[in-house]
C-alpha cells in the first residue's frame, strides 16, 4: 500500500501528520473498544459468547493502551521506536485473536465473526502505521 494512497485516507501528503491520524483513528477505536468491554461486559458476554471477565479484563488492558497510543500521536513527531512498538502490538493482537479463536475460545457466532473482524482491522492499522512511518522515515532522512 503506498503512500501515496494513504495519503487520500489521512487527507494529508503530509507524512508525520498522516502517522499521527492513524495513531489517533487507532486510539479512539481501541479506546471505544475497551470502553465497551468495561461497561458493557454482561450483555457482551451473551452476544459474543466469550466470558464477562474475559471482556473485562481486555476493556482495561484497551483503555490503557488506547491512552497511550492517543499520547504517542499528540506528539508533534511521534518516536519511531514507540510508534515500531505499537505496530508490533497490533500485529500481535491480531495474531493471538486469530489463535485464540481457533485454540481456545468458543464464542458465539457473532463473536467469532467480531474476532475476526477486530483481528483485521487491527492488522490494517499495523499495515498503515508502518507505511506511515516509513515515508515520515524517508522523508526526514532527505531533509
Amino acid at each position: 500500500m503506498p503512500a501515496a494512497r494513504l495519503a487520500v485516507l489521512a487527507r494529508t501528503t503530509d507524512p508525520r501528520t498522516m502517522l499521527r491520524r492513524f495513531l489517533a483513528v487507532d486510539a479512539v477505536v481501541t479506546g471505544a473498544n475497551g470502553l465497551a468491554y468495561l461497561l458493557a461486559a454482561g450483555p457482551l458476554d451473551r452476544f459474543l459468547g466469550v466470558g464477562s471477565g474475559l471482556l473485562l479484563g481486555l476493556g482495561a488492558f484497551l483503555t490503557v493502551y488506547a491512552a497511550g497510543v492517543a499520547l504517542l500521536a499528540a506528539r508533534e513527531r511521534p518516536a519511531a521506536p514507540l510508534v515500531r512498538a505499537v505496530i508490533e502490538a497490533n500485529l500481535g493482537w491480531a495474531v493471538l485473536s486469530l489463535v485464540a479463536l481457533v485454540l481456545w475460545l468458543t464464542p458465539s457466532t457473532a463473536g467469532a465473526v467480531w474476532t475476526l473482524l477486530q483481528a483485521v482491522t487491527v492488522a490494517w492499522f499495523a499495515a498503515v502505521q508502518y507505511v506511515a512511518l516509513r515515508a515520515a522515515d524517508s522523508r526526514k532522512n532527505a531533509d
